[in-house]
């Protein structure tokens, strides 16, 4: 098939590229766009290390193509530094509760627990892990990413979890 332009708002700012209609926005991310903090796990929409946000929902960068984030707002892991370019609350608690070991899993677990906090979906642990749940962690660190979701709720609550 022919390459399309097609126009991503990537973190903020657009970028326009040539790709053929069957790029997943996986593929553009990484390879055109050259953001490659999402990360290609199973690139079957099983384990969520491709999670990014899209207009602040959380979707499977592997199971989405490109074109269909076209007029959207994405949200890479890139795209959650301080204005200053320090750490987001979320990364702060993911790095204190030692929320990760290899961090292969760590971009689509911070993104998903954002949309998770904005959701409403992170009061319990229990609840916490249930809409977590779509995002595996190889090296096991289930306990401490939940304690990193509660302690960044709890610092984002009174910032509207940006």
């Amino acid at each position: 098939m022919p390459a399309r332009s097609t126009t991503l708002t990537v973190n903020g700012r657009e970028m326009t590229f040539p790709l053929d209609p069957r790029v997943t926005l996986l593929d553009a991310l990484r390879e055109h766009a050259g953001l490659t903090g999402t990360k290609k796990g199973c690139d079957q929409g099983q384990c969520g290390a491709c999670t990014v946000l899209v207009d602040g929902r959380r979707v499977l960068a592997c199971l989405t193509l490109a074109m269909q984030a076209e007029g959207h707002g994405v949200t890479t892991i890139e795209g959650l530094r301080d204005e200053d370019g320090g750490l987001h609350p979320l990364q702060a608690a993911f790095v204190e509760h030692d929320a990760f070991q290899c961090g292969y899993c760590t971009p689509g677990q911070i993104l998903s627990a954002l949309a998770c906090i904005r959701e409403g979906h992170a009061a319990t642990d229990g609840e916490i892990r249930e809409y977590m749940s779509g995002n595996i962690c190889r090296c096991g660190a289930y306990p401490n990413i939940v304690a990193a979701v509660r302690d960044a709720a709890g610092r984002l609550s009174g910032e509207a979890a940006r």
